[in-house]
């Protein structure tokens, strides 16, 4: 076994490894490959990897995913790339579409079973704000994008919109160019050579795709369409994605319930993963008439869909990005887009409590788990446990006094 084989396979190891650990979101999971791929392995330097998630938050699609292929491809090429991308989702897709079958069942045998899953929500926010305290703590260095933080939380509170978070992170980019003659000069700036063979497979799947979903009305192959569509167009992360989910496949299609939905979303916060992965379960759900094979075909699907138009298009751009990076202001607007997506972190923390009770248990979930994160060293896995057994238990005693 060679040098370069060995390093392939720990590289394979740590993204499986993270893919079973990686709680709370994009913000979390960067955190957690700076301490193991950064710090401990050395695949890639800290400036080079916040580069890389600041160009994957510019593209749609999930960003902790894109991040994942990214720096396989780095690592080993396109190969590994796609070896990386396989071993990161399959966990969570895993997850969900058991999740989906366990939720179908227990409807269907158990009235009531499923009141637990509202208390794992707060604890989603006890993870986000301990994100945005790593992340902000990384990326923020100068007053001006603090104030550039601060105006797009102040943005995303009021237009909770896809299309703000795309403008706001180009308007970002653009106002800290001035700053590029602070940025050192580099000599060697060769032409940029653009391959397009990766962004005409990304058009290419998604013409094809709705072609064949039109004329041959199969539920799989329109489900592949639905959610290729969807990775295709959604910037801003996971949380985004939920309206948009929620819109398309509980109020148009009426494939879930809106209780089958949030229970999935609340869950999904509890698994380690990208949290596109509530993709695979509701796209299992979508096909439960079919039985078994149909959880498994809709959340397989779901998951190809939701997950590969980002990876082909963060394929499409990082083979040029080393030159284009070389350019002054092109680094100097970095820093600009690095303070949005903090801002549209610490708004994503305040959209997702404003559903939430305004109770005394989700304000003391929300402190308790992030003082857990911030201060303890119980591991992430652990404290999502002890949450869902905590909302088991309130669920039973409260169904015990009902009663």
């Amino acid at each position: 076994m060679t040098v370069r084989t060995v390093r392939y396979y720990l590289y394979l190891k740590d993204v499986l490894l993270l893919s079973l650990t990686a709680f709370g979101g994009p913000q979390v999971f960067l955190a957690m490959v700076i301490d193991m791929m950064v710090k401990r392995r050395g695949y890639i330097n800290e400036k080079d990897l916040l580069e890389l998630n600041a160009l994957c938050l510019v593209l749609p699609g999930p960003t902790s995913t894109q991040t994942i292929s990214a720096i396989g491809f780095r690592v080993g090429g396109p190969m590994l790339a796609y070896l990386s991308l396989l071993v990161w989702v399959m966990p969570a897709t895993i997850l969900m579409i058991s999740t989906a079958i366990l939720i179908d069942y227990l409807q269907d045998n158990t009235p009531g079973a499923l009141g637990f899953s509202k208390f794992i929500q707060p604890m989603a926010i006890g993870y986000l704000l301990y994100a945005a305290q790593v992340t902000i703590g990384k990326m923020i260095k100068t007053m001006e994008a603090a104030v550039l933080m601060m105006i797009a939380a102040f943005v995303a509170f009021f237009y909770n919109s896809p299309f703000i978070f795309p403008v706001m992170l180009i308007v970002g980019g653009l106002i800290t160019t001035h700053n590029y003659h602070k940025q050192p000069k580099i000599e060697d700036q060769p032409g940029i050579n653009i391959d397009w063979g990766n962004f005409i497979l990304w058009a290419g799947v998604l013409v094809v795709a709705a072609i064949l979903g039109h004329y041959t009305r199969a539920l799989p192959i329109r489900l592949f369409e639905n959610f290729y569509r969807n990775g295709s167009l959604i910037f801003g992360g996971g949380q985004v994605l939920i309206p948009y989910l929620y819109t398309e496949f509980v109020e148009f299609k009426g494939y879930l319930t809106s209780e089958e939905f949030l229970t999935g979303y609340a869950i999904q916060q509890g698994i380690p993963g990208p949290t596109f992965s509530i993709s695979s379960y509701i796209g299992a759900l979508s096909m439960r008439e079919w039985g078994l094979s149909g959880f498994l075909i809709g959340g397989l699907v779901a998951a190809a869909g939701i997950f590969l138009p980002g990876t082909f298009l963060i394929f499409f751009v990082i083979r040029f990005w080393d030159g284009l990076k070389k350019y002054r202001p092109v680094r100097a607007a970095l820093e600009g887009i690095n303070a949005v997506s903090c801002g549209m972190l610490m708004a994503a923390a305040y959209l997702l409590f404003e559903p939430l009770e305004s109770s005394l248990f989700n304000i003391l979930a929300i402190i308790t788990t992030y003082a857990f994160l911030r201060f303890s060293k119980i591991p992430s896995p652990l404290i999502i446990v002890i949450g869902v057994i905590a909302g088991i238990g309130y669920q039973w005693v409260a169904n015990l006094v009902g009663s």
